[in-house]
């Protein structure tokens, strides 16, 4: 499947002009972009061009702000609780995919990521990407006593939220886990004690996000 998607990519880019991010998130579709109207996407541009704070009105009328653009990466505030970030990402010589981290925060932050083509039909997460599992980012107990500690401490900790964060400059992902965000800062300090200390990073390679640990 992956083979098949990744030919018809290559034949639209034949018949298709180079592109950034910037052409491509104006040209983002309206149901893929709920908030925004393609003046606003436009705008973006426009602002950033003339060293201007890049802050549009939405279709909600509220507040939506660009951060950064560059020609493969963006970073934008859609909602007082909201992000997005693209980063557009070479599979091969002559075809790219986007990748989007949609980031809602309430209170603790959770992310789902998507992966489109340059014509934002949607490809398979799998395809490019593993998510980490939530052990991951647990040490292992160096005792039966941290054991039982650790087990009683997680059965309050039944959601599973992940940060993910693009990197500005290189192809990288990071993840942070953030299910002690939402407890009550008395559990979720005994928690951290087990955590691994570090987000996790992901590295572009060969055409998807691998683990650099």
């Amino acid at each position: 499947m992956k083979q098949i998607l990744l030919i018809a990519c290559m034949l639209c880019s034949l018949t298709l002009p180079a592109q950034d991010i910037k052409s491509l998130f104006i040209e983002l579709p309206d149901s893929l972009s709920p908030l925004l109207t393609k003046v606003n996407r436009e705008d973006f541009g426009d602002f950033l061009a003339s060293n201007m704070k890049a802050e549009v009105r939405n279709r909600f009328g509220k507040t939506s702000e660009m951060i950064t653009m560059t020609d493969d990466y963006l970073m934008l505030k859609v909602s007082s609780v909201s992000t997005a970030e693209m980063k557009l990402l070479p599979v091969n010589d002559s075809v790219k995919v986007i990748c989007v981290v949609r980031t809602y925060t309430a209170p603790a932050a959770d992310s789902q990521i998507e992966f489109y083509d340059t014509s934002w039909q949607e490809l398979p997460l799998s395809d490019f990407l593993t998510l980490p599992s939530e052990d991951t980012f647990y040490k292992h107990p160096q005792s039966a006593v941290q054991a039982d500690s650790l087990r009683n401490l997680r059965a309050s900790a039944d959601m599973y939220l992940l940060k993910a964060e693009l990197s500005k400059e290189e192809p990288v992902l990071t993840f942070t886990y953030t299910t002690p965000d939402y407890l009550d800062e008395e559990t979720a300090g005994k928690l951290r004690v087990y955590l691994v200390a570090a987000p996790l990073r992901y590295k572009w390679k060969d055409g998807k996000f691998v683990s650099s640990l």
